[in-house]
Protein backbone atom coordinates (compact mmCIF):
# COMPACT_ATOMS: atom_id res chain seq x y z
CA UNK A 1 0.00 0.00 0.00
CA UNK A 2 0.96 3.61 -0.49
CA UNK A 3 4.37 4.13 2.13
CA UNK A 4 3.50 8.10 1.79
CA UNK A 5 0.30 7.12 3.90
CA UNK A 6 1.92 4.60 6.20
CA UNK A 7 0.32 5.05 9.57
CA UNK A 8 3.05 3.05 11.49
CA UNK A 9 5.76 5.97 10.25
CA UNK A 10 6.86 7.65 13.21
CA UNK A 11 4.84 11.03 14.04
CA UNK A 12 2.16 9.52 11.33
CA UNK A 13 -1.44 9.46 12.81
CA UNK A 14 -3.37 11.19 16.14
CA UNK A 15 -2.06 8.88 18.46
CA UNK A 16 0.65 6.83 18.51
CA UNK A 17 0.59 3.13 18.97
CA UNK A 18 2.38 3.08 22.26
CA UNK A 19 -0.32 5.02 23.65
CA UNK A 20 -3.07 2.47 23.16
CA UNK A 21 -4.22 0.62 26.34
CA UNK A 22 -2.73 3.24 28.37
CA UNK A 23 -6.11 5.18 29.41
CA UNK A 24 -5.50 4.00 33.34
CA UNK A 25 -2.11 6.17 33.54
CA UNK A 26 -3.76 8.85 31.67
CA UNK A 27 -6.84 9.52 33.67
CA UNK A 28 -4.88 8.34 37.18
CA UNK A 29 -2.79 11.52 36.05
CA UNK A 30 -5.93 13.47 35.42
CA UNK A 31 -6.48 12.87 38.99
CA UNK A 32 -3.74 14.38 40.05
CA UNK A 33 -3.73 17.66 38.36
CA UNK A 34 -7.20 17.91 39.35
CA UNK A 35 -6.24 17.22 43.55
CA UNK A 36 -3.07 19.32 43.14
CA UNK A 37 -5.44 22.68 41.52
CA UNK A 38 -7.82 22.40 44.17
CA UNK A 39 -5.16 22.20 47.06
CA UNK A 40 -4.54 18.78 47.90
CA UNK A 41 -2.00 16.81 48.60
CA UNK A 42 -0.71 14.52 45.72
CA UNK A 43 2.54 12.55 45.24
CA UNK A 44 4.81 12.50 42.82
CA UNK A 45 4.52 9.78 39.52
CA UNK A 46 7.42 7.53 38.78
CA UNK A 47 6.70 5.53 35.43
CA UNK A 48 8.94 2.11 34.88
CA UNK A 49 9.39 -0.19 32.66
CA UNK A 50 11.18 -1.96 30.19
CA UNK A 51 12.54 -0.19 26.80
CA UNK A 52 10.03 -0.12 23.71
CA UNK A 53 6.85 -0.32 26.31
CA UNK A 54 6.27 3.75 25.30
CA UNK A 55 7.20 4.95 28.43
CA UNK A 56 8.56 8.49 26.29
CA UNK A 57 5.77 8.83 24.70
CA UNK A 58 3.37 8.81 27.65
CA UNK A 59 5.73 11.17 29.09
CA UNK A 60 5.12 13.50 26.16
CA UNK A 61 1.43 13.45 26.85
CA UNK A 62 1.21 13.79 29.89
CA UNK A 63 2.83 17.01 29.47
CA UNK A 64 0.65 17.92 27.07
CA UNK A 65 -1.72 17.11 29.51
CA UNK A 66 -0.26 19.46 31.82
CA UNK A 67 -0.22 22.37 29.37
CA UNK A 68 -3.69 21.99 28.01
CA UNK A 69 -4.85 22.65 31.70
CA UNK A 70 -2.87 25.76 32.00
CA UNK A 71 -0.30 24.46 33.76
CA UNK A 72 3.87 25.26 33.81
CA UNK A 73 5.64 22.30 32.33
CA UNK A 74 8.78 21.63 31.39
CA UNK A 75 10.80 17.77 30.25
CA UNK A 76 14.41 16.73 30.90
CA UNK A 77 15.75 13.73 29.62
CA UNK A 78 18.88 12.92 31.91
CA UNK A 79 21.98 11.76 30.72
CA UNK A 80 24.79 9.49 32.53
CA UNK A 81 27.75 11.67 33.92
CA UNK A 82 25.67 14.65 33.32
CA UNK A 83 24.72 16.91 35.96
CA UNK A 84 20.93 17.99 36.02
CA UNK A 85 21.22 21.77 37.13
CA UNK A 86 21.75 22.42 33.49
CA UNK A 87 19.19 20.73 31.91
CA UNK A 88 16.61 21.15 34.61
CA UNK A 89 16.97 25.18 34.38
CA UNK A 90 16.14 25.34 30.85
CA UNK A 91 13.31 23.05 31.50
CA UNK A 92 11.86 25.10 34.43
CA UNK A 93 12.57 28.43 32.52
CA UNK A 94 9.98 26.78 29.90
CA UNK A 95 7.31 26.15 33.10
CA UNK A 96 8.09 29.91 34.23
CA UNK A 97 7.66 31.18 30.36
CA UNK A 98 4.63 28.98 30.23
CA UNK A 99 3.25 30.60 33.54
CA UNK A 100 4.31 34.21 33.34
CA UNK A 101 1.71 34.70 30.38
CA UNK A 102 -1.14 34.81 32.80
CA UNK A 103 0.79 36.78 35.79
CA UNK A 104 -0.54 40.28 36.57
CA UNK A 105 3.19 41.31 38.24
CA UNK A 106 6.10 41.34 35.67
CA UNK A 107 8.10 42.03 38.42
CA UNK A 108 7.36 39.11 40.55
CA UNK A 109 8.18 36.73 37.65
CA UNK A 110 11.46 38.60 37.27
CA UNK A 111 12.38 37.74 40.99
CA UNK A 112 11.81 33.93 40.47
CA UNK A 113 13.85 34.17 37.18
CA UNK A 114 16.16 35.78 38.73
CA UNK A 115 16.26 32.57 41.33
CA UNK A 116 16.25 30.27 38.15
CA UNK A 117 19.12 32.11 36.50
CA UNK A 118 21.12 31.95 39.94
CA UNK A 119 20.52 28.38 40.72
CA UNK A 120 21.56 27.63 36.96
CA UNK A 121 24.85 29.59 36.97
CA UNK A 122 26.19 27.38 39.55
CA UNK A 123 26.71 24.99 37.09
CA UNK A 124 29.70 26.69 35.78
CA UNK A 125 33.14 25.37 37.48
CA UNK A 126 33.97 28.22 39.46
CA UNK A 127 37.25 27.67 37.65
CA UNK A 128 35.92 27.84 34.61
CA UNK A 129 37.53 30.66 32.13
CA UNK A 130 34.87 33.19 30.60
CA UNK A 131 34.55 32.05 27.31
CA UNK A 132 33.64 28.62 28.69
CA UNK A 133 31.26 29.37 31.32
CA UNK A 134 27.53 28.78 30.20
CA UNK A 135 24.76 31.84 30.41
CA UNK A 136 20.94 30.11 30.95
CA UNK A 137 19.46 33.03 27.83
CA UNK A 138 17.32 34.30 31.34
CA UNK A 139 17.55 38.64 30.83
CA UNK A 140 17.23 39.22 34.53
CA UNK A 141 20.45 39.44 37.25
CA UNK A 142 20.92 36.31 39.23
CA UNK A 143 19.22 36.66 42.70
CA UNK A 144 21.81 36.52 45.80
CA UNK A 145 21.36 34.08 48.60
CA UNK A 146 18.78 32.13 46.98
CA UNK A 147 19.15 28.53 45.34
CA UNK A 148 22.88 29.72 44.90
CA UNK A 149 24.82 27.65 47.73
CA UNK A 150 26.05 25.27 45.41
CA UNK A 151 24.93 22.37 47.19
CA UNK A 152 22.53 20.95 44.84
CA UNK A 153 19.89 20.02 48.00
CA UNK A 154 19.50 23.02 49.44
CA UNK A 155 19.42 25.00 45.65
CA UNK A 156 16.75 22.17 44.34
CA UNK A 157 14.36 23.11 47.13
CA UNK A 158 14.53 26.39 47.42
CA UNK A 159 14.28 26.62 43.61
CA UNK A 160 11.27 24.42 43.66
CA UNK A 161 9.43 26.35 46.39
CA UNK A 162 9.73 29.99 44.29
CA UNK A 163 8.58 28.61 41.33
CA UNK A 164 5.81 26.69 43.01
CA UNK A 165 4.48 29.82 44.60
CA UNK A 166 4.44 31.19 41.48
CA UNK A 167 2.22 28.98 40.32
CA UNK A 168 0.02 29.56 43.47
CA UNK A 169 -0.40 32.95 42.20
CA UNK A 170 -2.22 32.63 39.02
CA UNK A 171 -3.86 29.69 40.09
CA UNK A 172 -1.91 26.97 38.24
CA UNK A 173 0.35 24.28 38.68
CA UNK A 174 4.04 22.90 37.28
CA UNK A 175 4.64 19.52 36.26
CA UNK A 176 8.65 18.72 35.80
CA UNK A 177 9.12 15.54 33.49
CA UNK A 178 12.18 13.28 33.69
CA UNK A 179 12.96 10.61 31.48
CA UNK A 180 15.61 8.12 31.86
CA UNK A 181 15.70 9.09 35.61
CA UNK A 182 18.14 6.34 36.82
CA UNK A 183 20.58 7.87 34.69
CA UNK A 184 20.93 10.68 37.51
CA UNK A 185 23.74 10.50 39.76
CA UNK A 186 23.37 9.52 43.02
CA UNK A 187 23.35 13.45 44.09
CA UNK A 188 20.91 15.02 41.90
CA UNK A 189 18.68 11.78 42.90
CA UNK A 190 19.25 12.86 46.61
CA UNK A 191 18.38 16.44 46.27
CA UNK A 192 15.27 15.35 43.54
CA UNK A 193 13.83 13.34 46.62
CA UNK A 194 14.31 15.74 49.31
CA UNK A 195 12.51 18.84 46.90
CA UNK A 196 9.63 16.31 46.60
CA UNK A 197 9.42 15.58 49.88
CA UNK A 198 9.58 19.17 50.55
CA UNK A 199 7.02 19.94 48.56
CA UNK A 200 4.97 17.24 49.84
CA UNK A 201 4.80 18.75 53.76
CA UNK A 202 4.11 22.31 52.13
CA UNK A 203 1.53 20.70 49.58
CA UNK A 204 3.08 22.85 47.12
CA UNK A 205 1.42 22.40 43.08
CA UNK A 206 4.43 21.26 41.58
CA UNK A 207 4.38 17.67 40.69
CA UNK A 208 7.59 15.44 39.11
CA UNK A 209 6.45 12.93 36.96
CA UNK A 210 9.80 10.44 36.08
CA UNK A 211 9.86 7.56 33.64
CA UNK A 212 12.88 4.76 33.75
CA UNK A 213 13.92 1.14 34.18
CA UNK A 214 12.39 -1.06 35.93
CA UNK A 215 14.92 -0.60 39.10
CA UNK A 216 13.87 3.27 39.39
CA UNK A 217 12.47 2.22 43.14
CA UNK A 218 15.68 0.61 43.87
CA UNK A 219 17.80 3.32 42.81
CA UNK A 220 15.40 6.02 44.76
CA UNK A 221 15.44 3.90 48.19
CA UNK A 222 18.69 3.25 47.76
CA UNK A 223 19.63 7.60 47.92
CA UNK A 224 16.32 8.36 50.23
CA UNK A 225 14.74 5.75 53.10
CA UNK A 226 11.46 7.69 52.82
CA UNK A 227 11.06 7.97 48.62
CA UNK A 228 8.98 5.34 48.80
CA UNK A 229 6.12 7.47 50.19
CA UNK A 230 6.80 10.45 48.12
CA UNK A 231 6.24 8.77 44.72
CA UNK A 232 3.07 6.85 43.33
CA UNK A 233 4.74 4.00 41.73
CA UNK A 234 3.33 2.93 38.23
CA UNK A 235 4.64 -0.17 35.99
CA UNK A 236 4.55 0.30 32.09
CA UNK A 237 4.51 -2.55 30.54
CA UNK A 238 3.57 -4.73 26.80
CA UNK A 239 0.26 -4.21 26.19
CA UNK A 240 -3.02 -6.91 26.38
CA UNK A 241 -3.50 -8.82 23.42
CA UNK A 242 -7.19 -6.59 23.32
CA UNK A 243 -4.58 -2.99 23.63
CA UNK A 244 -2.02 -4.52 20.90
CA UNK A 245 -4.95 -5.24 18.27
CA UNK A 246 -5.98 -1.57 18.84
CA UNK A 247 -2.77 -0.08 18.47
CA UNK A 248 -2.91 -1.86 14.95
CA UNK A 249 -6.43 -1.48 14.10
CA UNK A 250 -7.07 2.13 15.03
CA UNK A 251 -4.41 3.58 12.60
CA UNK A 252 -5.06 1.39 9.99
CA UNK A 253 -9.02 2.34 10.15
CA UNK A 254 -8.01 5.76 10.04
CA UNK A 255 -6.64 5.32 6.61
CA UNK A 256 -9.67 3.48 5.36
CA UNK A 257 -7.72 -0.01 5.01
CA UNK A 258 -8.06 -3.14 6.95
CA UNK A 259 -6.43 -6.06 8.01
CA UNK A 260 -6.54 -9.87 8.28
CA UNK A 261 -7.40 -11.66 11.55
CA UNK A 262 -4.78 -14.03 10.72
CA UNK A 263 -2.67 -11.00 9.84
CA UNK A 264 -3.68 -9.54 13.08
CA UNK A 265 -2.01 -12.60 14.84
CA UNK A 266 0.75 -12.35 13.41
CA UNK A 267 1.69 -9.52 14.04
CA UNK A 268 0.91 -9.78 17.85
CA UNK A 269 2.71 -13.05 17.76
CA UNK A 270 5.95 -10.90 16.01
CA UNK A 271 5.50 -7.81 18.38
CA UNK A 272 4.91 -9.70 21.45
CA UNK A 273 2.96 -6.76 22.33
CA UNK A 274 5.61 -4.22 22.90
CA UNK A 275 4.06 -0.53 21.23
CA UNK A 276 8.00 -0.68 19.67
CA UNK A 277 7.95 -3.39 17.81
CA UNK A 278 4.02 -3.05 17.28
CA UNK A 279 4.80 0.05 15.45
CA UNK A 280 7.92 -1.63 13.93
CA UNK A 281 6.34 -4.47 12.41
CA UNK A 282 2.70 -2.38 11.04
CA UNK A 283 4.97 0.20 9.02
CA UNK A 284 6.96 -3.21 7.49
CA UNK A 285 3.48 -5.11 6.52
CA UNK A 286 1.81 -1.56 5.66
CA UNK A 287 4.71 -1.19 2.80
CA UNK A 288 4.83 -5.08 1.78
CA UNK A 289 0.82 -5.30 1.44
CA UNK A 290 0.44 -4.73 -2.20
CA UNK A 291 -3.20 -4.60 -1.82
CA UNK A 292 -6.00 -3.91 0.82
CA UNK A 293 -6.39 -5.45 3.12
CA UNK A 294 -2.73 -6.65 5.02
CA UNK A 295 -2.93 -10.10 5.10
CA UNK A 296 -0.95 -12.61 6.89
CA UNK A 297 1.23 -13.39 4.11
CA UNK A 298 1.90 -9.72 4.07
CA UNK A 299 3.23 -9.82 8.11
CA UNK A 300 5.60 -12.75 6.73
CA UNK A 301 6.96 -11.28 4.07
CA UNK A 302 7.39 -7.42 5.95
CA UNK A 303 9.05 -9.88 9.00
CA UNK A 304 12.63 -9.46 7.79
CA UNK A 305 12.65 -5.91 6.98
CA UNK A 306 11.14 -4.90 10.58
CA UNK A 307 13.79 -7.23 11.75
CA UNK A 308 16.70 -5.76 9.93
CA UNK A 309 15.39 -2.41 10.95
CA UNK A 310 15.59 -3.30 14.81
CA UNK A 311 18.33 -5.05 14.56
CA UNK A 312 20.44 -1.79 13.83
CA UNK A 313 18.11 1.10 15.21
CA UNK A 314 16.91 -1.07 18.87
CA UNK A 315 19.32 -3.93 19.62
CA UNK A 316 22.12 -3.04 17.58
CA UNK A 317 22.83 0.47 18.74
CA UNK A 318 23.12 -0.77 22.71
CA UNK A 319 25.17 -3.89 21.50
CA UNK A 320 28.03 -1.64 20.02
CA UNK A 321 28.10 0.10 23.13
CA UNK A 322 29.30 -2.66 25.52
CA UNK A 323 33.29 -4.20 25.27
CA UNK A 324 34.08 -7.34 24.27
CA UNK A 325 34.14 -8.33 28.08
CA UNK A 326 30.87 -7.27 28.68
CA UNK A 327 29.18 -8.72 25.59
CA UNK A 328 30.82 -12.16 26.85
CA UNK A 329 28.62 -11.39 29.75
CA UNK A 330 25.52 -10.23 27.77
CA UNK A 331 25.54 -13.68 25.67
CA UNK A 332 26.16 -15.70 28.68
CA UNK A 333 22.87 -14.05 29.87
CA UNK A 334 21.34 -14.74 26.56
CA UNK A 335 21.88 -18.44 26.54
CA UNK A 336 21.11 -19.07 30.33
CA UNK A 337 17.64 -17.95 29.28
CA UNK A 338 17.49 -19.27 25.92
CA UNK A 339 16.56 -15.89 24.18
CA UNK A 340 13.38 -15.74 26.31
CA UNK A 341 12.33 -12.33 28.48
CA UNK A 342 13.54 -13.96 31.78
CA UNK A 343 16.34 -12.89 34.04
CA UNK A 344 19.25 -14.87 34.99
CA UNK A 345 21.07 -15.94 38.40
CA UNK A 346 24.54 -14.25 38.52
CA UNK A 347 26.22 -17.15 40.19
CA UNK A 348 24.93 -19.33 37.21
CA UNK A 349 26.28 -16.67 34.63
CA UNK A 350 29.85 -17.02 36.46
CA UNK A 351 29.47 -21.18 36.48
CA UNK A 352 29.00 -20.88 32.31
CA UNK A 353 31.59 -18.82 32.03
CA UNK A 354 34.25 -20.22 34.61
CA UNK A 355 34.71 -17.89 36.36
CA UNK A 356 34.54 -16.36 39.71
CA UNK A 357 31.52 -14.33 40.32
CA UNK A 358 33.86 -11.43 41.55
CA UNK A 359 35.80 -10.72 38.41
CA UNK A 360 32.41 -10.29 36.58
CA UNK A 361 30.92 -7.41 38.77
CA UNK A 362 32.92 -4.63 36.97
CA UNK A 363 31.36 -6.26 33.36
CA UNK A 364 27.85 -6.53 35.36
CA UNK A 365 28.00 -3.22 36.81
CA UNK A 366 29.18 -0.82 33.48
CA UNK A 367 26.30 -2.93 31.70
CA UNK A 368 24.35 -1.69 34.23
CA UNK A 369 25.25 2.04 34.30
CA UNK A 370 24.96 1.65 30.83
CA UNK A 371 21.57 0.52 30.52
CA UNK A 372 21.79 -2.28 28.62
CA UNK A 373 20.53 -4.43 31.81
CA UNK A 374 19.20 -4.79 35.69
CA UNK A 375 18.78 -6.05 38.78
CA UNK A 376 15.82 -7.63 38.78
CA UNK A 377 16.17 -9.38 42.35
CA UNK A 378 18.87 -9.58 44.51
CA UNK A 379 21.20 -12.28 42.82
CA UNK A 380 19.38 -11.13 39.24
CA UNK A 381 20.29 -9.83 36.21
CA UNK A 382 17.68 -9.26 33.42
CA UNK A 383 18.11 -7.22 29.52
CA UNK A 384 16.39 -3.71 29.33
CA UNK A 385 15.22 -4.33 26.33
CA UNK A 386 13.08 -7.09 25.81
CA UNK A 387 13.52 -9.68 23.07
CA UNK A 388 17.27 -9.10 23.50
CA UNK A 389 18.33 -12.54 24.63
CA UNK A 390 16.82 -13.57 21.20
CA UNK A 391 18.56 -10.94 19.40
CA UNK A 392 22.12 -12.21 21.02
CA UNK A 393 21.42 -15.71 19.90
CA UNK A 394 20.53 -14.60 16.35
CA UNK A 395 23.07 -12.57 15.72
CA UNK A 396 25.68 -13.90 13.37
CA UNK A 397 29.23 -11.99 14.52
Amino acid sequence: MDPVRNPFAPGAGQRPPELAGRERELDAFDVVLERVARGRPERSLMLTGLRGVGKTVLLGELRSMAIRRRWGAGKVEARPDAELRRPLSAALHRAVRDLAVRHRAPDRVDEVLAVLKAFALKSNKPDAKMRDRWQPGIDVPPAQGRADSGDIEIDLVELFTEVAELATDVGSGVALLIDEIQDLSPEDVSALCAACHELSQSGAPLVVVGAGLPHVPAVLSASKSYSERLFRYTRIDRLSREDADRAVLAPIEREDAEIAPHALDALHTASGGYPYFIQAYGKAAWDAAPTNPITEEDVRVAAPEAEAELAVGFFGSRYERATPAEREYLRAMAELTQGKDESAVTSDIAVYLGRKPSSLSPARDSLMKKGLVYSAERGHIAFTVPHFGNYLLTRAD
